[in-house]
């Protein structure tokens, strides 16, 4: 099973659109997952008609639209790997415990917010990943996204990529 996982698209805010190859990698994967801040629900919906399978949540730039047609914290069995998705985890200091604590049924915990990409495993066994932004890269050296993929319930073949500025 094939993965996109993108978060903080910031369409049209920070990008009129995401990158070519984005969508070229949500057309193909079994699943897209996105944590949050799409800012407009016609890159919702844009989602939706490109993507196989699509699990998401909003973020704290979404509006009212987009929190009517997503939730704040969406969970997956994906050939056996639990997978949960959220917007906001809070401060990098102690990410790991809080999130072993508020999601001790997950194998993997897809985040956004920072835009920072990160990539730890908390003492739970709890896999902890953000892809940053494919549109806005703040302090990062580049926009970024992750692939990865799932073999009978493990997570596998996690790739962070980096974007060309554009």
């Amino acid at each position: 099973m094939r993965l996109l996982i993108v978060a903080d698209t910031h369409v049209p805010k920070r990008a009129r659109a995401l990158p070519d190859e984005v969508w070229r990698h949500a057309e193909s994967a079994d699943v897209v997952v996105h944590a949050g801040d799409w800012v407009e629900l016609s890159l919702l919906d844009e989602f939706e008609a490109r993507s196989k399978r699509l699990i998401g949540v909003y973020g704290n730039n979404d509006g009212p639209e987009l929190r009517a047609r997503l939730p704040e914290v969406a969970r997956a069995e994906l050939d056996g790997l639990r997978l949960a998705v959220v917007h906001e985890t809070g401060a990098a200091t102690g990410r790991e415990k809080r999130c072993a604590e508020q999601f001790p049924d997950a194998d993997v915990l897809v985040f956004g917010h920072s835009h920072i990409p990160w990539d730890t495993v908390a003492d739970n066994g709890l896999r902890l990943l953000n892809p940053g932004s494919p549109t806005d890269r703040r302090r990062q050296p580049e926009c970024t996204y992750l692939t990865a993929s799932i073999e009978r319930g493990e997570l596998t073949d996690v790739e962070l990529h980096g974007l060309p500025r554009r």
